[in-house]
C-alpha cells in the first residue's frame, strides 16, 4: 500500500506542531522518520491515523484520501499502528489481546510466527497484558499489530524501552513481514540501528518540519544523520 503525505499541518488547539510535512512510501517500501524527542514525531503519526484532524494538506493511502476518515475506518482499510502508548487490553490476557488483533486476515501460521519472533510471549498467553512488564507490553504491542497482516504498518518507537536482544528480534520480524508479506512501513525512531536495518530511507523531523531525507544506500548516510540529530 503506497502512502502520500503532502503540506501536512497539525497540532493542538491554537498549537501547531507539524507544519507542511510530505514525503511517499512505495508500496512495499520502508520509511524511518527520526528525530529528538518534542520534534513532533508522534503528532505526524496521529494526524496521518485520525486521532487528530490535520488543519491542512492531505493523506493518501492505497490511492484513497483517508485525510478526514474516522481511525476506526483507517483501522479496517488495512493500516495497522503499534502506538507509543502501548494500546492493549489490559485485564484481557496476551492470547486474548492477539486474537482481538489478528480480527479475520490473519492466518494461522502468521500468528505462530509473529510469537515466533518474541517467544515470551508464547510463554505468557493466558497471563493478562496489564501484568506484563513495560519492555513485554511493548513487544505485545508490535505484535498485535503484525498478526493483523496489514497493507500498511504505522510504529511509534517502537523500540522505546526494549533491551538490545529484543530491538534485534523486532528488525528480524519487520523485515520478514515485508519480505513475506509484501507490507509497507512507516516507523518513527530514535533508535538508529533498527531504522537503518529496516528502512529503505530515513528523513529527519525537526520542530515539526522536514528537514533532510536521504536512501539508505548513500554512502556516509550514518554519519549524516548523527550531525542532523546533534542538539
Amino acid at each position: 500500500m503506497k502512502l502520500e503525505v503532502d503540506g501536512l499541518r497539525a497540532g493542538y488547539g491554537s498549537a501547531v506542531i507539524v507544519e507542511g510535512v510530505g514525503f511517499e512510501v512505495p508500496d512495499h517500501g520502508a520509511l524511518a522518520v527520526v528525530g529528538r524527542n518534542g520534534m513532533g514525531k508522534s503528532t505526524l503519526l496521529k494526524a496521518i491515523m485520525g486521532y487528530i484532524k490535520p488543519s491542512r494538506g492531505t493523506v493518501v493511502a492505497g490511492g484513497q484520501e483517508i485525510t478526514r476518515w474516522p481511525t476506526h475506518r483507517i483501522a479496517r482499510s488495512g493500516i495497522a499502528y503499534a502506538a507509543q502508548e502501548r494500546s492493549l487490553f489490559g485485564e484481557l490476557t496476551v492470547d486474548d489481546n492477539l486474537s482481538i488483533g489478528k480480527g479475520k486476515r490473519c492466518p494461522p501460521a502468521l500468528r505462530d510466527e509473529v510469537l515466533g519472533y518474541f517467544p515470551v510471549l508464547g510463554q505468557r498467553l493466558r497471563q493478562r497484558a496489564g501484568t506484563l512488564s513495560g519492555g513485554e507490553q511493548k513487544m505485545l504491542t508490535l505484535a498485535k499489530a503484525l498478526v493483523a497482516e496489514p497493507d500498511l504498518l504505522v510504529l511509534d518507537e517502537i523500540s522505546d524501552g526494549l533491551g538490545p536482544a529484543v530491538v534485534t528480534a523486532v528488525g528480524a520480524a519487520l523485515t520478514s513481514l515485508r519480505e513475506r508479506h509484501g507490507c509497507t512501513i512507516l516507523m518513527v525512531e530514535q533508535n538508529l540501528d533498527l531504522s537503518l536495518t529496516v528502512a529503505d530511507s530515513v528523513a529527519v523531523l525537526k520542530l515539526g518540519s522536514l528537514v533532510f531525507e536521504k536512501s539508505k544506500g548513500e554512502a556516509g548516510l550514518r554519519d549524516e544523520l548523527v550531525t542532523q540529530l546533534a542538539p
